[in-house]
């Protein structure tokens, strides 16, 4: 749970903060961010819940990556001026994976990832 915590905070907050560092990367409502970060943040959960465990740090990152990058060229489909090139969407979940790996580390440190027998249904 407290992973999910903490992705709900830093997936819209690395949304807003490529539209500000990425020239291909264009928001015209402070709403847009929010939703494709809130999106990508139960997207990366729900992945985590049945990927993340000791030992796939590297490939659970590689997953987000590839999902997030798919998350983010594709939502803004439906959002009307938001302006997000293919580059964009790989810059930007570029700088999500990187937050994902530390999240990830944390959580397999934190043994966070071990499901008890209430966990198995």
């Amino acid at each position: 749970m407290a992973g999910f915590l903490v992705k709900i905070i830093v997936c819209p907050l690395i949304i807003y903060i490529s539209g500000l560092f990425f020239r291909q990367v264009s928001f015209t409502a402070l709403y847009q961010p929010v939703i494709i970060g809130l999106i990508l943040a139960v997207a990366a959960h729900t992945m985590e819940l049945y990927i993340l465990k000791p030992g796939t740090l590297w490939i659970s990152s590689a997953i987000d990556f590839v999902a997030a990058t798919l998350i983010i060229y594709v939502v803004p489909f439906f959002m009307k001026g938001l302006r997000l090139s293919f580059g964009g969407a790989i810059s930007t979940a570029l700088l999500f994976t990187i937050t994902e790996i530390f999240q990830h580390s944390w959580l397999i440190n934190s043994n966070k990832t071990v499901k008890g027998p209430q966990d198995e249904l």
